[in-house]
């Protein structure tokens, strides 16, 4: 474990010490908070010593006598970008490598003039180039084609990268070691580095690229995306100032928190939940002989995603069916499996009879003492114990069964 300075976009972060749980657990991570008090304190004092040691060795007063000429400050390094309407990818683009220690203190000039570009340090989203030895990373010239499975064969995708892509193909494992104070190669970085891109860059780069989600018409807009809200903070069409400068930034706030949101989630939350799914797999007979139906200790666990990747881990010989939580208020309910990760329809909804039915009119329905509701679409149930909703579960698989269900 060692400490780490947070990053001035990013705020605190603290240092973690990660050790794995049994083969093919998750990850468990302990966290200490990191103070800069002290450092700034320790390095006054030391600069105050050197001081007075300099002034007793030479018999003078510190700061009289001759004055050497200070080196000038190396100019701080430069991130170049376009100018005029922004989108989501340069914002994120732009704020991913500001949490790179090199880029820290970088200054983001926004041009489109070829002679400032060249002197920037590293320039995204313009230029017509895609040179990572050059640090240059444009995606709209007509040869660029790159996905993150075409540079890195090991990943699955192969949607079209945008400038966020390509800044966190080539940097994101390294800016995650950072936030985590790990290696690169540590399991959890290489378990978060696929996360995030798979549920946060992907999408910006899917939209700055015109990729459509499905084939054929949408039923409905999605205009709430992060992207779309970049948008919304350029200026109006009609705004007698057009200036973008004040945008940008408050977009690139806007990027960065959510990223770190997403990042924290993900580390905090979603991670240690994948090793409760695994326990309840490894357990599931022990609560129905059918081996399809899962308990887990608590409720509000993210288990959905864990289900269908720890399945395949796992081979399971058959796919799991329905899940037993208690809620907040100490009932417990039973909810069905969803078909796929993006799909509302269900493995195995409760039985039709019982859907949109509630309290003691479904325990006289179902023959079940306790019951609380069952939704109208049958994704999900509820009893006042685990006995009642475990019984639920079983007349569900067993109308499964007898083709009822």
């Amino acid at each position: 474990m060692r400490r780490m300075k947070a990053d001035r976009c990013a705020g605190a972060v603290g240092a973690c010490a990660v050790g794995k749980t049994r083969e093919g657990g998750a990850a468990h991570v302990q966290y200490r908070g990191v103070g800069g008090g002290g450092l700034h304190m320790r390095s006054a004092m030391r600069s105050a010593a050197r001081l007075m040691a300099a002034a007793v060795g030479t018999g003078r007063v510190a700061g009289s006598g001759p004055k050497r000429p200070r080196p000038e400050p190396a100019p701080a390094p430069r991130i170049g970008t376009h100018d005029g309407t922004f989108h989501c990818d340069e914002v994120l683009a732009c704020y991913l490598l500001r949490l790179l220690p090199r880029y820290r203190d970088a200054e983001v000039v926004r041009t489109r003039d070829p002679q400032r570009l060249a002197q920037c340090d590293v320039v995204v989203d313009v230029g017509g180039e895609y040179d990572p030895e050059r640090h240059r990373y444009d995606h709209h010239q007509r040869s660029f084609a790159q996905s993150m499975r075409s540079l890195r064969p090991d990943k699955p995708w192969t949607t079209k990268l945008s400038s966020a892509g390509l800044v966190y193909c080539h940097f994101g494992s390294q800016i995650l070691a950072g936030l985590l104070g790990q290696p690169e190669d540590d399991p959890v970085v290489k378990v978060l580095y696929d996360k995030l891109y798979e549920n946060f860059v992907q999408e910006i780069d899917a939209i700055d690229n015109g990729i459509a989600q499905a084939e054929g018409e949408p039923r409905y807009a999605l205009t709430t995306t992060l992207s779309a809200r970049v948008g919304h903070l350029n200026p109006r069409w009609n705004d007698p100032d057009q200036d973008t400068e004040a945008g940008f930034k408050r977009a690139m706030e806007l990027v960065g928190g959510e990223f770190m949101d997403r990042f924290d989630y993900y580390h905090r939350a979603w991670l240690p939940a994948r090793a409760l799914v695994e326990d309840a797999i490894r357990r599931r007979f022990e609560v129905d002989v059918s081996g399809v139906v899962l308990e887990l200790p608590q409720g509000g666990c993210p288990w959905k995603e864990h289900v269908f990747s720890l399945e395949q881990e796992l081979a399971l010989p058959d796919p799991l069916q329905l899940v037993l939580f208690p809620d907040r208020s100490g009932q417990w309910r039973v909810q069905s499996v969803p078909a796929g990760p993006h799909t509302f329809q269900s493995r195995l909804p409760l039985p039709e009879p019982w859907r949109g039915v509630r309290d003691e009119e479904l325990s006289q329905l179902t023959g079940i003492p306790g019951c609380v509701f069952v939704h109208a679409s049958g994704f999900i149930g509820g009893n006042r114990t685990r006995e009642g909703a475990l019984e639920m579960a079983r007349r569900t698989l067993a109308q499964r069964h007898e083709g009822g269900a």
